[in-house]
């Protein structure tokens, strides 16, 4: 399925005593498509990320996985999909059986399972790998643990090995707060020297608040080494700040982060990647509130077109989704003054009763960006295992590829 929106954006002013309409055209255009779609009423699939393994024949690796819709976070081995035609076809999805749950034991309990959820693959240029990070979850009786470790997990695509190897974790330092740290769900950056910037999120076991922090670590194509971490951030409300994704621009680094409340951004000094300031909530230029709240923000980043902040908001006609985590949305970002640019929001992926709020940004030229997200078929309460009204919408788990085409300035004569 494919549809191509011809899209332009609308700011209005006053000009004497009449409202006008001033056309603001996007610096791209939007081709959405459906890689997948249709489930069986029990499970659906989620996590949907993609990365690009570049080359004379270049392909893309989309993993996700299976939720069981009668619980919360019941997650199932990763599977994977390819495209090799830029996303005009897909292979259907082959389970990967390295990241089958497995037996684990904790705290004296033999009973547990483990696996890996939240992975985002992307390609290391310096190595010529595709990596996947992601983080532990540990299940008792079927249900997430509440009190569990919690670790960095990574796993490696070799093109030549044509297959992913077993996961891994990062050893951390043998430190209480790191006991619970993990990259799930974020967007890490890879510096030239093939050095990472992977931000994280970490709790001591059993406290309730966690905090934001940028690892940089060493990777040479098999291992992942922790080397040092920055600013540890926070706020005192309720869960504090998670799912970090760090961008640069203009030499500075942008986190954007999830709270339960407001999403969050802090934005460093030119060449450290560090060190950050104080977390703001995220507001439209009008000083207004964005409307994130409870879920995860990406960044769009284009070397002549700038920062851009994909996310989900309330005040959309949207309160039948859970957590208003639809429709997604695209706006550009004032890098100073850390706001959205109200006048230039657009929906990138359309709202059709099922969340979207667990998606991927993967960039594929310097001409083309793609955002990845599954309708994640669990509604709103109070029976949230139920799909009706969700299909009653239009909702059908698909797997959505929106694909951001972006215009090349002319060259002056």
């Amino acid at each position: 399925m494919n549809r191509v929106f011809a899209l332009s954006l609308f700011c209005f002013f006053v000009s004497g005593n009449a409202l006008q309409a001033q056309v603001i055209k996007p610096p791209f255009s939007t081709e959405t498509t459906v890689a997948t779609e249709g489930f069986d009423g029990k499970f659906c699939w989620v996590h949907a990320r993609a990365g690009l393994m570049p080359g004379s024949d270049p392909t893309v690796v989309m993993t996700l996985q299976k939720l069981q819709l009668s619980g919360s976070d019941v997650f199932y081995a990763l599977n994977e999909m390819r495209s090799s035609d830029n996303g005009a076809s897909w292979t259907t999805p082959k389970k990967l059986a390295s990241f089958a749950r497995v037996p684990y034991e904790f705290d004296g309990n033999k009973g547990l399972e483990i696996t890996v959820c939240d992975f985002s693959p992307k390609w290391h240029q310096k190595t010529g790998t595709l990596l996947g990070t992601g983080q532990t979850v540990v299940y008792e009786n079927n249900r997430v643990r509440h009190v569990r470790p919690r670790a960095t997990a990574y796993a490696v695509y070799a093109p030549k090995a044509t297959a992913w190897t077993a996961w891994r974790t990062i050893e951390m330092p043998d430190e209480p707060k790191f006991k619970s740290a993990g990259a799930g769900s974020v967007q890490r950056l890879d510096l030239p020297n093939g050095d990472i910037l992977l931000p994280i999120y970490f709790k001591e076991m059993g406290k309730a608040q966690y905090a934001t922090t940028v690892m940089r670590c060493t990777f040479d194509g098999q291992t992942m080494r922790y080397r040092e971490h920055g600013d540890e951030l926070t706020i005192p409300v309720k869960r504090g700040l998670y799912e970090p994704s760090i961008a640069e621009h203009g030499g500075r680094y942008f986190l954007t982060m999830r709270n339960d409340d407001h999403g969050y951004v802090s934005v460093s000094d030119v060449g450290d990647p560090l060190r950050f300031s104080t977390p703001k909530k995220w507001t439209l230029d009008d000083g207004s509130e964005l409307g994130n709240y409870n879920t995860q923000q990406h960044w769009v980043h284009h070397h002549q077109h700038g920062l851009w902040l994909v996310y989900a908001r309330k005040g959309a006609g949207n309160d039948h989704v859970f957590r208003h985590r639809a429709p997604l949305f695209i706006a550009k970002v004032d890098p100073e003054a850390l706001q959205i640019i109200r006048s230039t929001e657009q929906v990138l992926v359309p709202e059709r009763g099922a969340r979207l709020g667990n998606f991927g940004i993967t960039n594929i030229s310097d001409n083309e960006t793609w955002v990845t997200a599954a309708e994640w078929m669990q509604g709103p309460g109070p029976n949230h295992s139920d799909p009706k009204p969700l299909v009653a919408r239009g909702a059908n788990n698909r797997i959505w590829v929106a694909k951001l085409k972006w215009f090349t300035p002319r060259s002056s004569r």
